[in-house]
Parts: C-alpha cells; sequence; structure tokens
C-alpha cells in the first residue's frame, strides 16, 4: 500500500455520514453490569454485534472486552457461515456460556 492510497483513505474517512455503524441503534445494556467482574455464567442480556468472522461473532455486551458466539452457538439449526445469522449492527439476546478472567474471554450463546 503506497501514500496516496493512504491519501485517499484518510481523505473518505473525513467525509460525514460514511460510516454505516452511525445508523445502528444503541443498546441498552444491564444497569447491574459495569464491568467483567460484574458477569456471572448464565446472565442472559443483549449485545450489539461488533465483528462477524468465519468462525462466529463478536458481540459487545457492555464491558471492556467484547464476547464471541462461535458458529455452533449462533442458532438451534445448521449454520454455513456466520453472516447467514447475523450482521455487524445487529442487538441480539445472548446468554454467558463461560468466562475465562485470567485471558479476559467471554463465551456467549444464541441458543435461548
Amino acid at each position: 500500500m503506497g501514500i496516496p492510497t493512504l491519501k485517499d483513505i484518510l481523505d473518505e474517512m473525513k467525509k460525514p455520514g460514511c460510516d454505516p455503524r452511525e445508523d445502528v441503534p444503541e443498546v441498552v445494556f444491564r444497569s447491574d453490569v459495569k464491568s467483567f467482574e460484574n458477569l456471572k455464567e448464565g446472565m442472559e442480556m443483549f449485545g450489539t454485534v461488533r465483528n462477524v468472522v468465519d468462525f462466529g461473532a463478536f458481540v459487545d455486551i457492555g464491558v471492556k472486552q467484547d464476547g464471541l458466539v462461535h458458529i455452533s452457538q449462533l442458532s438451534n439449526k445448521f449454520v454455513k457461515h456466520p453472516m447467514d445469522v447475523v450482521s455487524v449492527g445487529d442487538t441480539v439476546k445472548v446468554k454467558i456460556l463461560s468466562i475465562d478472567k485470567e485471558k479476559g474471554k467471554i463465551s456467549l450463546t444464541m441458543k435461548l
């Protein structure tokens, strides 16, 4: 990637209204969850899909660390690709499967 390409990218980023995340409605997070330490296995909560990858979706649940919904936990039916079920910006209901405090990882499910 050269200087002209970087300049083009920066010029486009300065234009208002180009970020699709601006149109996403704000999620109301649980008032009893303010930090990673407040999370407990089995909690149900709403979150916003922040990223979709081949192996699942990362969901913002209102703490610093996003949780991962593995592809096997996206639906009770077979899922070929996570984009078949969720998209960036979707509001989803999730349940906490496990919390790894040492690694700072949150495993979630959408199978409710």
